[in-house]
């Protein structure tokens, strides 16, 4: 049996993992990052991955960094065939990436060159792409820059949010892996060095990233929104406070106003002016303090006072 050590970390990671053993490597061990603390209550709490290696007995091993840790000794030791990584979230160094006999692979949710880097599906969105997908390439000492080994296309459909495109993938990149994975053993694989010139980059979202901007057009509001949904959220400011914006959908207007001035308060939701004619009406929302709510909870509550021409995005002192 081919022994694999298999780097990931979250929801992604998991039906990799799967497919490995179902499809019958021997998976040695599993390294994944150190257990966080989540939520409010900073419950400390194990990743995906780790959750799902404990079920089959898989030693784990969690280094905070592993360039220049114990763990990576360790992982040297055990004298893998292949390494296989999904969303593991370091680059390795080059004495793990020179031990195994069939090198280290990744399973790495966009076309690349497109998008190097932790969030290619939110990216994918956000820009508005029509079509994504899954790279299994060679990895590198370089963010995402080894050699192409195989490519699934995915099509991003207009009603996808990050959540369900992830879903898509994550399943798409275990098939392909499953299907990849034989072929390379085999020496049956002429891998593709990638354009370094044509790639582009999806790195880490922060916090400025997830307000909207009312001032761009209405289709970069509605990626935004869907492009961040179920996380981080997409937030703008209503009456000064933070109010998430978990829904919204796309609606054409004539009329002029200032962006994210509200021009119309229906049963469907509130409509607000964005920086073209393509305007947005909310449709699921979470306000400051309360749970996330669809628009008709919102109006006979927390929104019954809101009235047109108020303005989001902005302070109190602004509006």
């Amino acid at each position: 049996m081919t022994k694999v050590v298999f780097m990931g970390t979250p929801d992604f990671s998991v039906p990799v993992l799967q497919r490995l053993l179902e499809e019958k490597y021997d998976v040695i061990a599993v390294v994944t990052q150190p257990d966080r603390p989540v939520g409010r209550k900073k419950v400390l709490t194990p990743p995906p991955v780790k959750v799902e290696a404990l079920k089959h007995n898989i030693p784990v091993y969690q280094p905070e960094k592993i360039r220049q840790s114990e763990e990576l000794k360790t992982i040297i030791s055990l004298n893998p065939d292949i390494i296989v990584t999904a969303a593991f979230g370091q680059i390795l160094p080059k004495e793990l990436l020179d031990a195994p006999k069939y090198g280290c692979v990744n399973v790495h949710a966009s076309l690349l060159p497109e998008l190097r880097g932790g969030a290619p599906i939110h990216y994918s969105i956000l820009q508005g792409k029509e079509k994504t997908g899954i790279t299994i390439m060679y990895m590198a000492e370089k963010l995402d820059a080894g050699d192409i080994i195989s490519v699934a296309e995915v099509k991003i459909e207009e009603e996808d949010t990050v959540g369900t495109l992830h879903d898509k993938l994550s399943v798409v990149g275990s098939d392909l892996l499953a299907e990849t994975l034989p072929k390379l053993l085999a020496g049956e694989i002429i891998p593709i060095p990638q354009k370094d010139e044509e790639a582009t980059f999806a790195p880490n979202l922060k916090r400025s990233d997830e307000k909207i901007d009312w001032s761009t057009s209405g289709e970069e509001v509605y990626n935004k929104i869907r492009g961040l949904n179920p996380w981080p959220v997409a937030f703008t400011l209503y009456q000064g406070k933070v109010m998430k914006v978990w829904a919204g959908k796309k609606v054409a207007k004539t009329e002029e106003a200032a962006p994210g001035t509200i021009v119309e308060i229906t049963d469907q939701g509130p409509v607000i002016a964005t920086g073209n004619d393509t305007y947005i009406q909310l449709t699921e929302v979470q306000p400051a303090g309360k749970k996330k709510m669809d628009i008709g909870q919102f109006l006979r509550g927390a929104g019954s006072k809101m009235q047109v021409n108020e303005v989001l995005g902005v302070t109190n002192e602004e509006n």
